[in-house]
């Protein structure tokens, strides 16, 4: 099988098992769903396992010699093939991201999806359940939204950029507050359009930066591919390319430069 053919078909499941998923989710939305603190002081509700549960034994079922990681069962490796290096591929799963959002009714979490194979992250799924919008990407396949090519906007200054984050907390708990503070002076709005929504909006060219201080594997992976091809750049604060990075900045491109400059200025 070709490549590109090989990679189609695999992003062709990706998006039918994180709709699928997505919609077991919409059955505990709104729908005063109990939660649990996990150890790390993070929210977990049955919409998560159940989720993860099902993408697990889809993926299972289709492709066995594919690894697993997701964000609420951890590491499953394939049938003697997956690992982090080579093999014949690992799957990537987060099956509520935004659970905070999630429990209080905020209709703006989604079901991430990335595969990986060589350390390299080939498809990424963004699928936001309540909005009824499907973000997805392959490495040489362009980006599309619900059917249609996606794009970065052509915005070139930081004083007409719309800037995303996770909100002002987070950003203070891990030291980033004079960067980003100088890096919102700068721009035109900000807005606290958090989780993959906020990648999102980059990529379909309604936001331009979306800024995050801590990041998961689980969280960034699908990013990577739909960042790039829909023709912006997604790097960590130091301005490299590293999905395997604990923090992220993701613009349409024209303003990265930039972004990072004000980010980093202190160091």
């Amino acid at each position: 099988m070709h490549k590109h053919e090989e990679i189609g078909s695999l992003l062709e499941f990706a998006v039918e098992s994180a709709q699928l998923a997505g919609a077991f989710t919409l059955g505990y939305f709104n729908a005063a769903t109990p939660h649990q603190m996990k150890a790390d002081r993070t929210p977990v509700t049955d919409a998560d396992r159940g989720a993860e549960q099902q993408l697990r034994e889809r993926i299972a079922k289709y492709f066995p010699q594919h690894g697993i990681l997701g964000e609420e069962f951890g590491e499953t490796p394939g049938a003697g093939a997956a690992s982090e290096r080579g093999g014949a591929g690992r799957w990537i799963l987060d099956p509520v991201d935004g659970t905070y959002s999630f429990i209080s009714g905020v209709p703006l979490y989604a079901t991430l999806i990335a595969f990986e194979r060589d350390r390299e992250m080939l498809l990424g799924v963004i699928h936001l359940p309540a909005l009824h919008e499907t973000i997805y990407a392959a490495r040489g396949m362009g980006c599309w939204w619900n059917g249609r090519r996606a794009r970065v906007s052509s915005v070139a200054t930081l004083s007409d950029a719309r800037l995303c984050t996770c909100g002002t907390k987070n950003i203070a708990k891990y030291g980033r507050e004079p960067g980003f503070q100088r890096l919102r002076d700068a721009c035109y709005a900000d807005r606290a359009w958090s989780d993959a929504y906020a990648y999102a909006l980059v990529a379909t060219g309604r936001a331009e930066i979306a800024v995050d201080p801590i990041m998961s594997l689980w969280d960034v992976a699908p990013l990577y591919p739909i960042i790039h091809e829909a023709g912006g750049r997604i790097t960590d604060w130091r301005g490299e390319q590293d999905p395997y990075a604990t923090d992220s900045v993701a613009t349409n491109g024209a303003v990265h430069t930039d972004a990072l400059r004000l980010l980093r200025a202190e160091a």
